[in-house]
Protein backbone atom coordinates (compact mmCIF):
# COMPACT_ATOMS: atom_id res chain seq x y z
CA UNK A 1 0.00 0.00 0.00
CA UNK A 2 1.38 3.23 -1.09
CA UNK A 3 1.36 5.83 1.75
CA UNK A 4 0.76 9.27 0.63
CA UNK A 5 3.79 11.84 0.95
CA UNK A 6 3.41 14.98 3.07
CA UNK A 7 3.16 17.82 1.90
CA UNK A 8 6.50 20.17 1.53
CA UNK A 9 5.60 22.60 4.53
CA UNK A 10 4.85 19.52 6.88
CA UNK A 11 7.90 18.07 5.97
CA UNK A 12 9.87 20.92 6.74
CA UNK A 13 8.05 20.79 10.32
CA UNK A 14 8.73 17.13 10.42
CA UNK A 15 12.62 17.98 9.96
CA UNK A 16 12.58 20.79 12.75
CA UNK A 17 10.55 18.14 15.05
CA UNK A 18 13.51 16.14 14.86
CA UNK A 19 15.13 17.97 16.85
CA UNK A 20 19.04 18.88 16.96
CA UNK A 21 21.03 16.38 14.61
CA UNK A 22 24.42 18.69 13.87
CA UNK A 23 25.59 20.71 11.13
CA UNK A 24 24.84 22.33 8.82
CA UNK A 25 21.77 23.82 10.46
CA UNK A 26 18.94 25.33 8.28
CA UNK A 27 17.01 28.51 9.55
CA UNK A 28 13.18 28.96 8.46
CA UNK A 29 11.43 31.60 9.91
CA UNK A 30 8.22 33.02 8.11
CA UNK A 31 7.47 36.90 7.84
CA UNK A 32 4.49 38.66 6.89
CA UNK A 33 2.24 42.35 7.20
CA UNK A 34 0.99 40.93 10.32
CA UNK A 35 1.01 37.64 12.65
CA UNK A 36 -1.56 36.03 10.42
CA UNK A 37 -0.26 35.79 6.69
CA UNK A 38 3.13 35.18 5.96
CA UNK A 39 4.53 36.99 2.77
CA UNK A 40 8.01 35.57 3.25
CA UNK A 41 9.98 33.07 4.12
CA UNK A 42 13.46 33.10 4.73
CA UNK A 43 15.64 30.51 4.69
CA UNK A 44 19.86 30.22 5.89
CA UNK A 45 22.55 27.71 6.21
CA UNK A 46 24.79 27.65 8.82
CA UNK A 47 27.77 25.30 8.44
CA UNK A 48 29.32 24.67 11.90
CA UNK A 49 29.32 25.80 15.33
CA UNK A 50 28.99 29.39 15.89
CA UNK A 51 29.63 30.32 12.43
CA UNK A 52 27.87 32.49 10.13
CA UNK A 53 24.87 31.84 7.56
CA UNK A 54 26.62 31.04 4.47
CA UNK A 55 23.97 30.80 2.22
CA UNK A 56 20.80 32.43 2.47
CA UNK A 57 17.31 32.46 0.08
CA UNK A 58 14.25 34.28 0.58
CA UNK A 59 10.98 33.97 -1.50
CA UNK A 60 8.18 36.00 -1.52
CA UNK A 61 4.62 36.32 -1.88
CA UNK A 62 1.94 39.34 -2.16
CA UNK A 63 -1.03 37.08 -2.89
CA UNK A 64 -0.52 33.45 -1.34
CA UNK A 65 0.62 32.84 2.29
CA UNK A 66 3.87 31.16 1.68
CA UNK A 67 3.15 28.49 4.16
CA UNK A 68 0.85 27.37 1.78
CA UNK A 69 2.14 27.59 -1.70
CA UNK A 70 3.49 24.59 -2.66
CA UNK A 71 5.67 25.27 -5.04
CA UNK A 72 7.75 27.79 -2.35
CA UNK A 73 7.66 24.82 -0.22
CA UNK A 74 8.86 22.81 -2.28
CA UNK A 75 11.58 25.18 -3.10
CA UNK A 76 12.34 25.59 0.09
CA UNK A 77 12.58 22.04 0.78
CA UNK A 78 15.03 21.52 -2.54
CA UNK A 79 17.51 24.02 -1.19
CA UNK A 80 17.52 22.54 2.47
CA UNK A 81 18.07 19.11 0.90
CA UNK A 82 20.72 20.80 -1.88
CA UNK A 83 23.08 21.48 1.31
CA UNK A 84 21.99 18.54 3.34
CA UNK A 85 21.20 19.96 6.52
CA UNK A 86 20.98 17.86 9.46
CA UNK A 87 18.88 19.54 11.61
CA UNK A 88 16.15 22.57 11.16
CA UNK A 89 15.49 25.27 13.37
CA UNK A 90 12.09 26.51 11.89
CA UNK A 91 10.07 29.72 14.01
CA UNK A 92 6.91 29.20 15.50
CA UNK A 93 5.07 31.57 14.25
CA UNK A 94 5.40 34.58 11.60
CA UNK A 95 8.80 36.38 13.28
CA UNK A 96 7.85 40.25 11.58
CA UNK A 97 7.33 42.49 9.10
CA UNK A 98 8.72 41.23 5.74
CA UNK A 99 10.50 44.46 4.62
CA UNK A 100 13.94 44.88 5.65
CA UNK A 101 15.10 47.84 8.26
CA UNK A 102 17.77 50.21 6.22
CA UNK A 103 16.38 48.01 2.88
CA UNK A 104 12.74 49.13 2.00
CA UNK A 105 12.66 51.88 5.09
CA UNK A 106 15.36 53.99 6.85
CA UNK A 107 16.86 52.11 10.20
CA UNK A 108 15.64 53.01 12.93
CA UNK A 109 12.15 54.23 11.77
CA UNK A 110 9.11 51.84 12.14
CA UNK A 111 8.05 50.14 8.92
CA UNK A 112 5.58 52.85 6.84
CA UNK A 113 3.64 49.01 5.27
CA UNK A 114 3.40 47.22 8.19
CA UNK A 115 2.25 48.94 11.41
CA UNK A 116 0.83 46.09 12.94
CA UNK A 117 4.18 45.18 13.93
CA UNK A 118 5.08 48.67 15.14
CA UNK A 119 6.37 48.09 18.91
CA UNK A 120 6.12 44.40 18.89
CA UNK A 121 8.12 42.70 21.02
CA UNK A 122 9.34 39.68 18.90
CA UNK A 123 10.25 36.90 21.80
CA UNK A 124 6.55 37.95 22.91
CA UNK A 125 5.65 36.30 20.01
CA UNK A 126 7.71 32.29 20.68
CA UNK A 127 6.15 32.93 24.00
CA UNK A 128 2.49 32.60 22.74
CA UNK A 129 2.40 30.27 20.30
Amino acid sequence: MNRPIPDPGKRIQAMAQKGYRGYPIGTVAYYGPNDQVASKIAVGIVLEEAGPVEFMEKWLSPDVDVRHDAGIQDAVLAFLESHRVRSVALTPGIYGCPHEEGIDYPEGEVCPHCPFWAGKDRRQIFDEQ
